[in-house]
């Protein structure tokens, strides 16, 4: 079995999601970048566009709007200053 990332995606109405999933897909400020469990620690700003997580085949996709994303040997934190699930 794969090493899974733990993911939370907060926005300031709600936390979103939170849990292990296999790679999130992310729009950052300096251009998109994939995260998969292991990842080196970095911190960037976020743009607007879609986030996708991958977790056992399925994607689901969430619109965000700025924001920050932290890696950290624990695992990924995107605090979204908008972010809503796509339809």
């Amino acid at each position: 079995m794969a090493d899974k990332l733990h993911f939370s995606l907060v926005s300031p109405e709600r936390e979103l999601f939170s849990g292990d999933v296999d790679q999130v897909d992310a729009p950052g400020s300096e251009g998109d970048f994939g995260v998969l469990a292991g990842h080196a620690p970095f911190m960037t700003a976020l743009k607007e566009g879609p986030l996708r997580v991958h977790n056992d085949g399925t994607v689901t996709v969430y619109e965000v709007r700025g924001g920050f994303a932290d890696v950290t040997p624990d695992g990924l934190t995107i605090l979204a200053e908008h972010a809503v699930e796509a339809a």
